[in-house]
């Protein structure tokens, strides 16, 4: 007889990688750690750190980990930086799920996806379509990984650059 799995709480990084794979928001909601060595992840790493040096880094608020966050006037502005925009949908999503979650608690914001590789920067509000789109997304995930096992793997153009590749095709 199998434990229930505790439904872990959805977080931002999931919810990218959910868009992208549902496998690999599976395999990270059960904390299974990706390649550590894989180049990809330290390159992000690092431009992360390198990038915006001016501004408040990686804010952790409940179950939210904001890459940046200033303050421009009255209005709060949270940021995700994204090495680059390939994954452009993802990282509109994992936005505005900060920004979802944000407005659960009382906190208002507005919200920028910075691509500083590509000099680029797109600006996002809250609206009732994002706001159903993240509800939507939110109860897909939570069905997801109350599976005891992961979906089966599906080859995409997002593979090769993957570091749980070894879990989909070793």
């Amino acid at each position: 007889m199998s434990m229930p799995f505790l439904t872990p709480r959805v977080v931002g990084s999931i919810v990218n990688a959910y868009i992208i794979c549902p496998r690999k928001a599976w395999l990270m909601s059960r904390h299974i750690s990706p390649d550590e060595d894989y180049v990809y992840l330290h390159l992000g790493r690092l431009i992360q750190e390198q990038s915006y040096s001016r501004e408040k880094k990686e804010i952790h608020l409940e179950h939210l980990r904001i890459d940046l966050v200033r303050k421009e006037g009255e209005t709060l502005v949270i940021a995700e930086v994204k090495k680059s925009s390939r994954g452009k949908e993802a990282a509109r999503m994992q936005l505005a799920f900060y920004l979802y979650e944000l407005k659960a608690m009382g906190i208002e914001a507005r919200g920028e996806l910075l691509f500083p590789e590509e000099r680029r920067r797109e600006e996002m509000t809250l609206d009732e379509r994002w706001e159903k789109k993240i509800e939507e997304t939110k109860e897909k995930i939570e069905n997801l990984i109350q599976h005891e096992l992961p979906p089966p793997p599906r080859s995409s153009s997002y593979c090769t650059n993957c570091a749980y590749g070894e879990f989909c095709w070793a």
